[in-house]
């Protein structure tokens, strides 16, 4: 059954334009891959990965990457919602402290309580950690951006930050980036 919301909000999206991966200071090139063994660039994100509202299991896929430049100290991942019917993209993950010569974060590592040492998660939405696509029924098909920045130096915020906050703190010091676009439709 469609949702009346849904469909009267389906022109109002925060923007592509508004990612941080637009963020004048967050430029550099594109010198790594990023992926996914749980979807492809431009696919829809398996239902194990959306948020629990929409019968998803919050479960943050497995992430995989090429190795980043030289000189990387840290990396930095983000994942938006930029089709979020809000003045800016949705948050859904933010985590600072990834060891770049790890390869891979394994599925669930985004969570509060992962499994991988070192990582630090920003409040997404109130809580700690990832939380998976859970768009407006009816809406429309919405874009879930999984950015990945290389640092030059290591950041120092504690689990907890705000989006905000790391966005500040990485200014500046992004050196590569790499980026995995999936989405979701609740019809």
């Amino acid at each position: 059954m469609a949702n009346p919301i849904g469909i009267a909000l389906r022109r109002v999206r925060a923007g592509h334009h508004k990612l941080a991966w637009q963020d004048p200071a967050l430029q550099a090139p594109q010198d790594f891959q990023l992926s996914s063994p749980s979807f492809r660039h431009g696919t829809p994100v398996p239902q194990r990965h959306a948020g629990k509202r929409v019968g998803g299991q919050d479960l943050s896929p497995e992430l995989t990457w090429t190795p980043p430049p030289a000189g990387t100290a840290e990396l930095a991942l983000v994942v938006q919602d930029p089709d979020a019917p809000l003045p800016r993209p949705v948050t859904h993950s933010f985590t600072l402290g990834i060891d770049p010569a790890l390869g891979r974060l394994p599925e669930g590592a985004l969570s509060d309580a992962s499994p991988v040492a070192g990582l630090r998660h920003g409040k997404n939405m109130g809580s700690l950690g990832y939380f998976g696509p859970a768009p407006v029924p009816s809406h429309g098909p919405h874009s879930y951006i999984f950015q990945l920045f290389a640092l030059d130096q290591p950041t120092s915020l504690r689990t907890g930050f705000t989006s905000k906050q790391a966005l500040e703190a990485i200014r500046g010091h992004v050196i590569a980036r790499a980026r995995l676009d999936g989405s979701y439709d609740i019809p």
